[in-house]
């Protein structure tokens, strides 16, 4: 009894040692997590490559990188200047330090394998020009989302101006956005944007063009030149080196060079005698009468003032 207890005992402690060396050692280790920034940079095959990809793929990736000439622009035009004279330092920087801040893309609604910028057209054009992909987030956005977040950048960033600023407003304007949707997309107030609406309406859109973004030119400036332009095309004076110093080209344009005031006259008696002397200055002609020459016709002349006057108007027909 004792000796068959024994044997019992000795066999499962044997089972027990066979069945843990049969396991291995030590668990295999997980594979490491792919790092993004060790990933080599691949260019994405468009829209329908992106949207195609898993549910999965697309949330555990917040960043794509996307060929540059792959993507077009969309939304409202922001940026007045055609030439921007700090695209090369932006060029350089991304060149040594690369692509710190990504930019908003949507996929074209027009073209399922392009791309539509919704904000970071500069960094674009430098990432176009170096050949590198873009870092970017892609968004499906409608429309009016893609305008909202175009203004709200464009909000946050103090290098565009006043008039950029206000062409912008139009443009959502004349597309059909009410005033709300367009305070929203610039966070500014109805006020400002009512006084931009009321420069950008006033001052043509060609002269806008021509004069430029006029980094120095403020509001009260632009303004002033809404105030005086009425309706008069002065795109041929917008000439200068720099757009701040078109703008001066137009506004000198607007004010007319005055008249020299002509000699003051005299006006003399028929034997020759000093009877007055006529002074035309702004706005007003002074006739000084040498009353020891007149004689008491200085009073006479003040009593018969209105009725002169009356002659003369009918004599006209009014």
């Amino acid at each position: 009894m004792h000796g068959g207890a024994a044997m019992a005992r000795k066999d499962l402690l044997k089972g027990l040692i066979e069945t843990k060396s049969a396991e291995p050692e030590t668990p295999p280790a997980a594979p490491a997590p792919a790092r993004i920034d060790a990933a080599r940079p691949r260019y994405s095959k468009g829209a329908i490559g992106a949207v195609s990809q898993s549910i999965a793929e697309l949330k555990s990736r917040s960043i794509s990188e996307v060929d540059p000439r792959m993507i077009d622009q969309g939304g409202f035009r922001d940026r007045l200047d055609h030439e921007d004279p700090d695209l090369d330092q932006l060029i350089e920087s991304i060149r040594l330090y690369g692509q710190q801040v990504p930019v908003l893309l949507r996929p074209n609604p027009n073209d399922a394998e392009r791309y539509e910028v919704v904000y970071g057209r500069r960094r674009v054009a430098a990432l176009r020009a170096l050949h590198m992909p873009v870092k970017a987030m892609v968004r499906v956005l409608d429309d009016r989302e893609l305008v909202i977040a175009q203004g709200q950048e464009n909000a946050a960033r103090r290098d565009l101006t006043f008039i950029e600023r206000a062409n912008f407003a139009r443009q959502m304007r004349d597309a059909g956005y009410d005033r709300k949707v367009i305070c929203d997309a610039l966070h500014v107030d109805k006020t400002l944007i009512s006084r931009m609406l009321s420069v950008a309406d006033r001052v043509p859109v060609a002269l806008i063009e021509a004069i430029g973004s006029a980094p120095g030119i403020g509001r009260d400036r632009w303004v002033a030149l809404a105030d005086r332009i009425r309706g008069r095309d002065l795109t041929e004076a917008a000439k200068g080196e720099t757009s701040d110093a078109r703008f001066e080209a137009v506004m000198a344009a607007l004010v007319r060079p005055r008249p020299p005031a002509p000699p003051p006259q005299t006006v003399r008696t028929q034997d020759g005698a000093a009877l007055a002397r006529v002074a035309r200055k702004r706005g007003t002609t002074v006739v000084s009468v040498e009353n020891r020459t007149a004689e008491g016709f200085e009073d006479w002349l003040v009593e018969n003032l209105a009725r002169l006057h009356r002659e003369w108007s009918t004599a006209r027909g009014k």
